[in-house]
């Protein structure tokens, strides 16, 4: 591939980053080696075989759903900073007038 110091610094430039002289020697190779790992990659034999999005088979991955108990309106407002009646008090945020 040869990805120089320049490529490097074009790309810094347009991320807005600034790097180094050693950070653009070190980036040039490791770019060299993702790109020439993505060339091997892309020689690898895929004919038949099925796309998938996870590399084991999964079903089901949720619990059950069954039926519980929730918390009394009491347990839910306990640490609550502001209530009124059996409801959350929350600050107007929204003009009345608009």
């Amino acid at each position: 591939m040869g990805i120089s110091a320049k490529d490097v610094e074009y790309l810094a430039h347009l991320a807005r980053i600034q790097l180094s002289p050693e950070e653009l020697q070190r980036f040039s190779g490791q770019l060299d080696e993702i790109l020439a790992y993505v060339e091997k990659l892309k020689k690898a034999k895929t004919e038949g075989a099925p796309p998938t999005s996870h590399v084991l088979p999964l079903t089901n991955v949720f619990r059950e759903d069954k039926l519980q108990p929730s918390l009394s309106n009491e347990a839910a407002l306990a640490n609550a900073p502001s209530r009124e009646g059996p409801y959350f008090k929350v600050p107007q945020i929204i003009d009345p007038t608009s």
